[in-house]
């Protein structure tokens, strides 16, 4: 009978410490992923900004003497990130492609412009830096058209400020709650040994010596949990950057790594704090009021 009561006990310990370290990896790794998208927020930001196409028509007249001149002005300027030649030949190829009709069978001939697809920086992915670019270009005399989505621009911008500002109340919300449900763990951990804390208290223990087992024992749950979220973020980040490489993921390694040691040390913090309380709480109270 004795064997199979600590075999029991045994299993329901085990079965405490697996909880907590669970709900330590689940809160940290959710924790974790916040902090990394708020540290690439403005990445990802900037990289749905710089999408944003401004497209340059130029007049049949022009030729690659106007082409190469029009580059090198791009290329000196301060806006543009990238930008890339469109001939009329594979404006056409790329047209029939879509309808997927021959329209130069009808016409007899190629109606399109040569162009040029331009890239904003995201800096200046705004109605006035698109306006002043579109002036600024349109002093080419050969310039035949420039066209951007304005409605576009403005929606972009306004969701980026929008979204900016809801993450960060999310943000704190969510610390809150990370705070709690960790502390909850450990407070659950604790009350399955209240018992033990009481005795040991009335044996002579002094609270120091009662708590110090429970606390190396949550924080060392703690730092595995903490691990583990760790060990999940780092492959999600390397996920990203195999499956998105444009984002360049870990382009701020140093704030990357920074985010990675402030879950770990998060982790064994809080498991600390929480169970100092816990314990500090069942020292306080009277033999009666433990059942």
């Amino acid at each position: 009978m004795a064997s199979s009561f600590d075999q029991y006990q045994k299993r329901r310990l085990i079965s405490s410490y697996f909880s907590v370290v669970l709900s330590v990896f689940l809160v940290l790794f959710l924790l974790g992923s916040l902090g990394l998208f708020i540290l690439n927020s403005k990445r990802l930001s900037d990289n749905f900004k710089e999408d944003i196409v401004m497209t340059v028509f130029f007049k049949n007249e022009a030729n690659d003497t106007v082409f190469k001149a029009f580059e090198k002005t791009i290329q000196s300027g301060k806006y543009a990130k990238d930008f890339k030649f469109v001939s009329k030949e594979a404006a056409a190829k790329a047209h029939k492609e879509v309808v997927g009709e021959d329209f130069m069978q009808f016409l007899g001939m190629n109606p399109l412009q040569n162009s040029y697809d331009i890239h904003l920086k995201a800096e200046y992915v705004t109605n006035p830096g698109f306006t002043t670019m579109e002036r600024t270009l349109r002093k080419n005399p050969f310039v035949a058209d420039v066209v951007y989505d304005k409605q576009l621009i403005t929606l972009v911008n306004d969701n980026v400020k929008n979204i900016s500002f809801w993450v960060l109340i999310v943000s704190g919300v969510f610390m809150v709650i990370s705070v709690l449900l960790i502390n909850s763990s450990m407070r659950l951990s604790i009350y399955a040994n209240r018992f033990i804390i009481k005795t040991m208290q009335m044996v002579g223990a002094t609270k120091s010596f009662i708590r110090k087992p429970f606390i190396l024992r949550s924080m060392l749950l703690g730092l595995i949990g903490g691990v583990l979220a760790i060990v999940a973020l780092i492959s999600l980040l390397i996920y990203i950057a195999n499956n998105y490489p444009g984002l360049d993921i870990f382009n701020q390694l140093e704030l990357t790594i920074i985010v990675l040691v402030g879950v770990l040390g998060m982790g064994v913090l809080i498991t600390w704090i929480s169970t100092y309380f816990a314990t500090q709480r069942f020292l306080n109270l009277r033999t009666d009021d433990l059942y």
